[in-house]
């Protein structure tokens, strides 16, 4: 079976069937600590949230909220999310089919990086932009290329190189206010890597001084003023 690109929904679902097989549970486990026990400061408030570029669904199935969007190509996604969490299945550097100022949170983790080139970011960041309410925020979660080096680049699909930086810069020139710019947050992945007990997933988010160690990815928080 040919290759044809990324934006074919069906090579899309080959690509992270292959990369996510026998992990999924883990992830899910994952997710529901890093809500716990982090990012639940953010969406406990919020009344509306979309998780951009949603994956399999490990946020958006363990936010329980008002109303629950999901954005991503990957038609597999579909059959993933819980019910109650409505599917957008599209490109999202397109116009999103939501309402201007209709979100209270947008959550997005490890998914610039795969977009195919900045103006499409350009064009991601300005429809959350619009879509957000005013004081509603935008969460990025992501590799930093800083501290990857050449590992960044051993997922085929990875066609970005984002620093902490780079990613404020087009915030700020998008219109947003930041927040929250932590360089070193995270680990850098879950594929192909130990599968920690979560006792210790919750502890490592405990201590910030673990993170300057072992973190890879940058968290960016920032507001539409």
């Amino acid at each position: 079976m040919a290759f044809e690109g990324f934006d074919n929904p069906h090579d899309l679902e080959r690509i992270y069937a292959r990369r996510f097989e026998g992990a999924t549970l883990y992830r899910d486990k994952v997710w529901k600590v890093l809500l716990k026990d982090f990012f639940s400061r953010y969406t406990s408030s919020a009344q509306s949230v979309l998780d951009l570029g949603c994956g399999y669904g490990e946020f958006i199935n363990n936010v329980q909220i008002g109303r629950r969007y999901a954005m991503d190509m990957n038609p597999r996604t579909r059959d993933l999310l819980e019910p109650g969490v409505e599917f957008l299945e599209q490109d999202c550097s397109q116009t999103w089919p939501l309402p201007s100022e209709s979100l209270d949170l947008i959550f997005t983790s490890n998914f610039f990086e795969h977009l195919p080139d900045k103006p499409a970011l350009a064009g991601t960041l300005s429809e959350a932009y619009r879509c957000l309410r005013p004081s509603g925020r935008i969460m990025a979660l992501g590799p930093n290329c800083k501290f990857t080096g050449g590992a960044y680049w051993d997922f085929f699909d990875h066609h970005i190189a984002l620093t902490e930086l780079s990613l404020k810069e087009i915030f700020e020139i998008t219109g947003f206010r930041m927040e929250v710019v932590i360089a070193r947050f995270l680990p850098y992945t879950m594929v192909n890597t130990r599968q920690y007990p979560m006792w210790a997933v919750s502890l490592y988010l405990k201590f910030p001084l673990a993170w300057r160690v072992a973190g890879r990815q940058f968290l960016l928080v920032a507001a539409k003023p």
